[in-house]
Formats: structure tokens, C-alpha cells, sequence
């Protein structure tokens, strides 16, 4: 509505409401009029918006507004919201919202401690229209432009135009429905230009986006999106802002997207950008030929992380300066935590997360955070995986699809204590549940050079004996060996070609339906293995493997195991020192195929109807045991017994 057909409206309704008056189209003196602030301002004052403003005002912020319809802030008005302010919108959809149109201004002057806040009571999905800002800078919609929402114009030529500021504002319960193909969204910026100010901005359960940019040229900094079911960040009509720091929280299934471009490429700049699903779905949709140039990006839970809608070009979408690889999963180190809102006050905290997908820079985990391992978890070569003390990761039941894999070149680092170990473990933690812990390295083994492991098919061995992949302390494995094929199952931990660089002790590996820990070539050593009920054999090396263990505890209480060692293969002559082996059940203890063996130092076996089975016949004297070939007749109770009694670590649960 017009100036000054709202002025001439006010008036009407005005001489109706004096105390004292003739005629208001009299020219006769005695008119007592009882103010000359118009019907909105008077509204206002009495904490009501609703109405056009066509001047300039500062609202209260020790009054609750209650928005009960449309505000619009007309063409040369101010609207500026003190630090504190609430406004609460009425459920009632399309018909409730906030406009600022061009050639206007709002400045939301909230404060970390004291944010503005705009909500309607329950904060449900599409219980109100939003906040929505037309400016005159370029869109590719031309000059002039109307909006799908509310037909507002927006649109011009000057790209630094200024259509105020807005400085922590939390809103919540936006995306009231327009019709079949439109929705108001948390925040919509027609057009607006880059002197507009927008940070610290908080959109909670919106029905549709929680901000869209339709052209022009603002920048965003410092973005917290909950739970928006459409898209986190929307734009389209060649916007080419920048959106720096901004944390995306998805806890709610069937939203569509993290991100969605669409059309013209203006080439919008994202830098770090923090994603997290616990329900799945798309994280970065670009439709037509739009595109975006992101740096700083982590994605975690999200079934497919790019995806190019209608074919486009992917050096459209430039990620770390590299072109975008569907796949990637994108998760690497979060640049942006929920921690860094803590003005938000989100009713949302995730405390547990999906691990899913690949790894291809360095990624930590957070101890806080209980992770679901839904299927495979990759490490690729030059990722790095670093899970702190305490961390848990829950393996979901699903056999062989679930996995954590470290490949050639990739590494991990596993920073349990003795007091916080970290724990990969299904539910039930029963045998073959999951696929357990796989790593790959560049050591010698006498399957070759670049073999194909027989667990994933992944690529191992090299010339590089002093290979790093990483470091393992205090880890508890429990319920993995899920079976590949007839012949083949995952370990607790299968080791392959892995260097003598690399640093392993203090684990544990429980109820495992295949090995406890199997090395296949390689020089790596261990030190303090707890292997306990582990159906196939404790510890299983192959390939010429030429480390050493130290400290070795293996404990049978259930029937039907194959053995607590098994050697096979050619013999590079292993070394354990302090081996104790305990069954309650029988069974065979230390068994030896091909031309294997070892050199034992302080051994300890009790409870085995065999000690000693040279499986294949091969030669005793490769089996040294303290400074002895080894015998088939003797009991070996000769040691002394390694002492777990201060492994408290080694059970450790979810």
C-alpha cells in the first residue's frame, strides 16, 4: 500500500476515534484529534504488528510484539529491533509474516548475550511466513522483479545497496505453505545488496529453506540452521555472496538438501561449512548450471554428498580448490561447531551421529558424540582418522557392509587411555555381527607388490618396511569376523603389509567369529594384546610377516575355536615375547602351517589338548621356544603368566 494512502486511511479512522470533533472534511477551528501518529505506530506502541510502516521506528525491547498479520516496512522507512526484542508470530501462515521492501531498511541490533528473537509459541513448521528483504542490487529476473512470495518488487543495478543490518536473530517455525510450488522460507534476500550486514543468524524448524538467496549480491557470516525441511541454504538468479562459518543440523528425515543451487552460476563463495545428519539424505544439490567455490567443508551422515540434479558441470563446484567428486563423502575436520551458538539455545543436541562414507583429509572425531557405523568407513590414501579417548563407535549388525578400512597410504590414529580407551563394538557385540578394522600399508610381503587383500579387495604391500599408518592405543574390538565368502571372513583386526612405523598396543578383541588379529606380511609390532573367545584363531599371521608382539593374553572359554596362534605360509621368523594362552575348553593352542614358525620367548599354555600341531609336517626347529625347538610333548607351563589384572581397560562397552 501507498504512503499516502495509508496516511489518508489513518486520518479517516482517526477523526472517528476523537473525543471531540465535527466533520473531519470541516474547515471549522475546534478539531480535537487524539494524536497524529498513525494506527501502525499506535499498534506498535501497544505491542501489536501488524500494518504497513511507512516511517521510521524503534520497537521496544522490554515489550513482546505479537505479529497477528503482515508487516511491511514500506519504501524510506527504518525498522530497528533493539538487542532482546521478541516477537511473537500467530499461527497463521501465509497470512503472517515480515517484509522489508525496496528502498527500505530493518536493523536487528541483537547481541550474543541478548539475541532478538521472532517465533511463533510452539516454533512448528510452517506456523508463519518469515522474515523476508527486497533490495535493488542485480538478479538475472531483471529490474524490477516480482517475488513468488507476497509479489513484492525487487531487483536493480546498484549491487551495494543497503537494506540495513542484522546481528543475532533467532528464528523459528517459518515455511508457511503459499501453494502447491512455493513457501515462505526462515529468511528470503531478493536482490539484496552486499552493503546489507547479515550475521549471526539462527533458523529453527522451518517448513521449507531456512534462507534463500535470489540474486544480489549480501554476504552471511556465522549461519545456525536446525532442522529446515527443504533446503539449509537455498539461492538461485546468479547470487554471488559469500556465507562464511556456518553449522547445518539435520535430525528430522525427508528434508531435501544442505545446500541447493539452482540456474545461472554467479559463483557464491562458501567458506567452512559444517554438516551433520543423523537421518541421511543429500547434502549439496546444484540444479541447471549453477555451481559454488567451498572451502572448509565437513559432511558427516549424509547418504550422498554432491549431487549435480540436471547433469551440470562438476569444475562448477570447486571444493578446496579441486573439482567436486560425488565420491567423496566430505568429511573431514568441522571448521564450525553447534559450540560456537551458544546464543542459540537450539531445543536439538545431537549426541549421536552415522560414521559413513570416506575419509580423504585428516578427521577427528568427537569423544562426546556416540557414532553409528551404518556401513563402510573408509580411510583413503592420504586421509587421516583421528578418533580421541573415549570415543565410542557402535558397528550396526548388518555382516559385511559394515567396516572401518584404512587403505594404502591412509592412516589412523587411535588416542584411547587406560582410563578412556575407545570401544568399536555392536550392540549385542556377538560374533560376525560386523566387519571389524582393516588396514593396508606399504611393507614388504611375499604376495607382492600392490596385492589385492582377500577382505574389500584392497590394494597392499610395497617396498617401504618403515611405513607409518598410524597409531593404535587402547582400543577394544568386540563381536566382529562377519563372513565374506566360504572361505573368508573379517578379523578383529587384519593387518596388511603394514609398517614397522606404525605404532600398536593396548587392544583388545572379543567374541571375534573369525582371528583376534591377523598379520599378512609387513614388519608392524604389538604390544599388549587381550584376545579373548575369538572362534578362528587368536592371532593368525601369513606372508612372511616379521614383527613382534610383546605381552600376548588369549582366553578360551568357548568350545569349537580353532587356536590361539596360527602360523602359515613361508617363515620370516616372527618374535613373541611373554605368551600366555589359557582354555578352559581344550582345543589346540600353537599351529603351524607350510614352513612357518616363530621365536616365543616366556610362555605360558594351560587348559589345550594340543600345545604344539605342525599342521603340515613342517620343521620343529622353526619353532623356537626359549631358545628350544619346540616339542610336542612338553606342557610349557615354564613362564610366567602375562599379569591382565590391571588391563581394566580390556572390557570396556558402549
Amino acid at each position: 500500500m501507498k504512503k499516502s494512502v495509508f496516511k489518508i486511511l489513518n486520518i479517516v479512522t482517526l477523526c472517528f476515534v476523537t473525543l471531540t470533533f465535527t466533520n473531519c472534511g470541516s474547515e471549522e477551528p475546534g478539531i480535537i484529534i487524539g494524536g497524529t501518529d498513525s494506527l501502525v505506530i499506535e499498534s506498535l506502541k501497544s505491542g501489536i504488528m501488524n500494518g504497513n510502516l511507512d516511517e521510521d521506528f524503534t520497537l521496544n525491547s522490554s515489550q513482546i510484539y505479537n505479529l497477528n498479520g503482515s508487516f511491511i516496512i514500506e519504501p524510506g522507512a527504518t525498522l530497528t529491533i533493539p538487542e532482546g526484542t521478541r516477537i511473537q508470530a500467530l499461527d497463521g501462515g501465509t497470512s503472517v509474516y515480515i517484509a522489508v521492501l525496496k528502498g527500505a531498511k530493518i536493523n536487528v541490533l541483537g547481541t550474543e548475550d541478548s539475541p532478538v528473537f521472532m517465533a511463533s509459541v510452539s516454533g512448528n513448521p510452517g506456523d508463519w511466513g518469515g522474515l523476508t528483504i527486497c533490495g535493488d542490487a542485480t538478479t538475472t529476473a531483471g529490474a524490477n522483479a516480482e517475488a513468488e512470495v507476497g509479489g513484492f518488487i525487487y531487483g536493480g543495478a546498484n549491487d551495494a545497496d543497503n537494506s540495513g543490518s542484522i546481528s543475532y536473530l533467532v528464528i523459528e517455525g517459518t515455511g508457511a505453505q503459499i501453494n502447491p510450488d512455493s513457501q515462505y522460507n526462515g529468511v528470503s534476500l531478493y536482490a539484496v545488496g552486499a552493503g546489507t550486514t547479515i550475521n549471526n543468524v539462527a533458523i529453527i524448524n522451518g517448513k521449507d529453506d531456512g534462507i534463500e538467496f535470489f540474486g544480489g549480491t549480501v554476504s552471511v557470516s556465522n549461519l545456525f540452521l536446525e532442522n529446515n525441511a527443504d533446503d539449509s541454504i537455498d539461492w538461485t538468479e546468479g547470487w554471488n555472496g559469500t556465507v562464511t562459518n556456518a553449522y547445518i543440523t539435520h535430525t528430522v528425515s525427508g528434508f531435501s538438501t544442505v545446500f541447493e543451487g539452482d540456474k545461472d552460476n554467479g559463483n557464491p563463495k562458501f567458506n567452512n561449512i559444517t554438516a551433520v545428519s543423523s537421518v541421511g539424505g543429500t547434502a549439496l544439490q546444484f540444479k541447471k548450471q549453477s555451481g559454488a567455490t567451498i572451502t572448509g567443508l565437513s559432511l558427516t551422515g549424509y547418504d550422498t554428498s554432491i549431487d549435480m540434479k540436471d547433469g551440470g558441470d562438476l569444475t562448477n563446484v570447486l571444493i578446496d580448490g579441486v573439482a567436486a567428486d560425488p565420491s567423496l563423502s566430505y568429511t573431514s575436520t568441522a571448521l564450525v561447531t553447534a559450540a560456537a551458538f551458544n546464543w542459540v539455545n537450539s531445543s536439538v543436541s545431537i549426541t549421536t551421529l552415522p560414521l559413513q562414507g570416506t575419509v580423504a583429509s585428516k578427521v577427528i572425531l568427537d569423544a562426546s558424540i556416540k557414532y553409528v557405523l551404518n556401513s563402510s568407513y573408509i580411510v583413503k590414501a592420504g586421509g587421516e582418522l583421528v578418533i580421541p579417548a573415549g570415543t565410542k563407535i557402535e558397528a550396526k549388525a548388518d555382516g559385511t557392509a559394515v567396516y572401518i578400512a584404512v587403505l594404502k597410504g591412509g592412516k589412523i590414529d587411535i588416542q584411547g587411555t587406560e582410563s578412556n580407551p575407545v570401544v568399536m563394538a555392536s550392540v549385542a557385540s556377538s560374533p560376525g555381527d560386523w566387519g571389524g578394522l582393516t588396514i593396508c600399508g606399504d611393507a614388504t610381503t611375499t604376495a607382492g607388490a600392490n596385492a589385492e587383500a582377500e577382505v574389500g579387495g584392497f590394494i597392499y604391500g610395497g617396498t617401504n618396511d618403515a611405513d607409518n599408518s598410524g597409531s593404535i592405543k587402547y582400543l577394544v574390538i568386540k563381536g566382529t569376523g562377519a563372513q565374506i565368502n566360504s572361505d573368508s571372513q573379517y578379523n578383529g583386526i587384519s593387518l596388511y603389509a603394514v609398517g614397522s612405523g606404525t605404532t600398536i598396543e593396548n587392544v583388545s578383541v572379543i567374541d571375534g567369529k573369525d582371528d583376534g588379529i591377523e598379520f599378512f606380511g609387513g614388519t608392524v609390532s604389538a604390544s599388549n594384546l587381550y584376545l579373548e573367545n575369538n572362534a578362528d584363531d587368536s592371532v593368525d599371521w601369513t606372508e612372511g610377516w616379521n614383527g613382534t608382539v610383546t605381552n600376548t593374553y588369549i582366553s578360551h572359554t568357548v568350545s569349537g575355536f580353532s587356536t590361539a596362534f596360527e602360523g602359515d605360509k613361508d617363515n620370516n621368523n616372527p618374535k613373541f615375547v611373554n605368551l600366555t594362552a589359557i582354555s578352559a575348553v581344550g582345543g589346540t593352542s600353537l599351529q603351524f602351517k607350510k614352513t612357518s614358525g616363530a621365536t616365543i620367548t616366556n610362555i605360558w599354555l594351560e587348559g589345550y589338548e594340543k600345545n604344539i600341531d605342525m599342521k603340515d609336517g613342517g620343521d620343529l626347529a622353526s619353532v623356537i621356544i626359549d631358545g628350544v625347538a619346540a616339542s610336542t610333548t612338553a606342557d610349557y607351563k615354564t613362564g610366567t603368566k602375562v599379569d591382565v589384572s590391571t588391563w581394566t581397560w580390556k572390557n570396556a562397552g558402549l
